[in-house]
């Protein structure tokens, strides 16, 4: 029972080493950092907040959608 238990040792140890040394390649890409900060903007119908290249535009702001837009400008689609 103790050869099986430092069996299951010895080989957790190895491959534990194994993966850490397959990270460390010289030839691996460095892993991906956070991207870029985005813009965000707040819909002037209800204030939710999304990235600034996702917003509806309109004459009087910037909203979430076309329907925020319709109440808020009272236009048609």
């Amino acid at each position: 029972m103790k050869f099986l238990l430092v069996l299951a040792v010895v080989l957790v140890a190895f491959w534990i080493w194994r993966n850490n040394r397959l990270n460390e390649r010289p030839g691996a890409p460095p892993p991906r950092g956070p991207g870029k900060p985005v813009a965000m903007v707040a819909c002037d119908h209800c204030g939710t907040h999304l990235p600034e290249a996702e917003v509806v535009r309109g004459q009087q702001g910037v909203y979430c959608c076309q329907e925020h837009r319709r109440q808020n400008e009272g236009a048609s689609p």
